[in-house]
């Protein structure tokens, strides 16, 4: 027997495979585009390098030995799995394939991404999705730990100079109040009149742009918030006010939630809109295919 590696290579193993399945050599040279003799001198020199007669040899080829059959199956298995990696490579170069780690703030499910998640599913089914709804802050984190691909998130960000940004959505603020409240009764309440209400909010590391915001409405309209209870996510801010834990400012699109036991009620003006921005901090094929994909929709 040969000591040491075997080095084949998958012109063999096609040649083969023909004389194998035509058992004929002429009709394998001719299905290989090759003529006989080449053909013929590679079979021999096959197995010569394998030490291993694969063909029963005749007049013309009579059939397979035992081992010719199974190097038959284990090359055929060789080339399939030879063409797949050929497949799946230039699918993962052109961005047809691929993971995206996405990561969201709780309102950009109300807004367009979930027509963009939809579209994008139908268009690239071998593209996995994964999602991670979070806050600014642990996105922005995810993000630099290359634990997120994309985020969702609302500015301002600061030291953000690592990250390519983009405009994603855009929504306003309106306040939120549990559906038994008083201030609930009329036409809703100006947001002054939640001056001395207790309020609901999550942790200014949280979202410090979006946190902010509040506070500049709220001093606007003359008080500043007294928060008695923060909390993580918006539908965990939503899900105390619904209890009748207090009230909160939070984004419109987020009006359906819970709309059986909060009331949601319009701040006019511009100081109430703020954006949804997209970020990245590197890009991988199948990253370019969604945000075209985001920016097509």
């Amino acid at each position: 027997m040969t000591d040491g590696p075997i080095r084949l290579n998958l012109r063999m193993l096609e040649q083969y495979v023909a004389v194998a399945e035509e058992r004929h050599f002429h009709r394998a040279a001719r299905s290989l585009n090759m003529s006989q003799p080449p053909l013929t001198h590679a079979i021999r020199k096959l197995e010569q390098t394998l030490d291993v007669v694969l063909i029963e040899r005749g007049q013309r080829v009579l059939g397979l030995t035992t081992a010719g059959q199974t190097f038959l199956e284990e090359a055929k298995r060789t080339l399939e799995q030879a063409t797949h990696a050929v497949s799946i490579t230039r699918d993962m170069a052109a961005g047809r394939t691929g993971t995206v780690r996405l990561g969201y703030v709780g309102s950009a499910l109300y807004g367009r991404l979930p027509d963009i998640l939809s579209n994008f599913r139908h268009s690239f089914a071998d593209i996995r999705l994964e999602l991670h709804e979070a806050t600014t802050a642990a996105q922005l984190a995810a993000l630099r730990e290359e634990r997120l691909d994309v985020g969702i998130l609302i500015p301002p960000l600061t030291d953000a100079n690592d990250l390519d940004l983009s405009d994603f959505d855009q929504d306003r603020l309106c306040m939120a109040l549990p559906a038994h409240h008083p201030l609930t009764k009329g036409g809703g309440p100006a947001l002054e009149a939640l001056a001395d209400e207790p309020f609901i909010l999550w942790p200014m590391r949280e979202g410090r742009g979006f946190h902010l915001q509040v506070f500049r409405l709220c001093a606007h309209a003359g008080f500043v918030p007294t928060v008695v209870q923060e909390a993580y996510g918006m539908h965990a801010v939503l899900s105390l006010v619904a209890a009748g834990a207090g009230v909160s400012i939070v984004p419109e699109s987020m009006q359906g939630f819970r709309s059986d036991r909060i009331r949601y009620y319009p701040i006019p003006g511009p100081q109430s809109v703020f954006a949804l921005m997209l970020a990245i901090r590197k890009t991988t094929p199948a990253i370019a295919t969604f945000l075209e994909a985001v920016r097509s929709d």
